[in-house]
């Protein structure tokens, strides 16, 4: 058997010191994850029954379990273009957001129902490159951030995965625009060392000036 690195070392006597992992594994949810969407939902009441949420990077499916139990007569739309075990109570989508098809089977889906609830835990494929992986992290959360506003109702919500970097304070100044709230959260699950964070958006409403100039005739 090939002799692991020590940094692949060091991720494997991580993972079995962390208290979340091993709750994880001994209640059947998966991965830390649960936690971390369990936590923010505790602290900003993100869930309520028959909600209509729309979650994007869903596998391997942990959010997706938490959402389904979480939310009774409601409806969960998970997208990743991985596919997942889905649990009852939700409808998967193996599904690239930057495909073409996106927004089309999306609205298919939805018909005239608008979302209560954007969340999104997508993130790249690491290079290793910080900038690099930062500016495709941003990008992510961009699209996240305007399919959220494309389907929100008024005073729907938005959740997206980034890491401190460029782009994250100015993030939170746009939706403050188009949100009457918008802050930053780091779930206790969420391991210290990490950059890992979470905008929150609350209050969608409708005003999507940021977006003003886009696809704007000249004079």
């Amino acid at each position: 058997m090939a002799k692991r690195s020590k940094s692949s070392q060091r991720w494997l006597e991580r993972q079995k010191r962390d208290p979340y992992v091993k709750q994880a594994a001994t209640a059947g949810l998966g991965s830390r994850a649960h936690f971390k969407l369990s936590q923010l939902d505790a602290r900003f009441a993100l869930l309520r029954p028959k909600m209509a949420v729309l979650e994007l990077g869903a596998a391997p499916g942990g959010w997706t379990r938490y959402l389904a139990s979480r939310l009774q007569g409601g409806r969960v739309i998970a997208v990743d273009y991985r596919p997942m075990q889905v649990p009852l109570g939700a409808t998967f989508l193996c599904l690239d957001i930057h495909s073409e098809t996106f927004d089309a089977t999306i609205k298919q889906l939805l018909g005239e129902t608008r979302l209560d609830l954007v969340l999104s835990d997508m993130s790249p494929n690491v290079s290793g490159v910080k900038a690099a992986d930062q500016a495709a992290t941003m990008e992510l959360v961009e699209l996240a951030t305007e399919t959220a506003e494309r389907l929100l109702k008024p005073g729907g919500g938005l959740v997206v995965k980034m890491f401190q970097g460029e782009g994250v304070d100015r993030w939170v100044k746009d939706m403050r625009r188009s949100f009457t709230k918008a802050t930053l959260a780091k779930p206790a699950a969420s391991r210290a060392e990490s950059r890992e964070v979470y905008g929150i958006a609350m209050g969608f409403t409708g005003d999507l000036s940021r977006h003003e100039l886009r696809g704007s005739c000249p004079m």
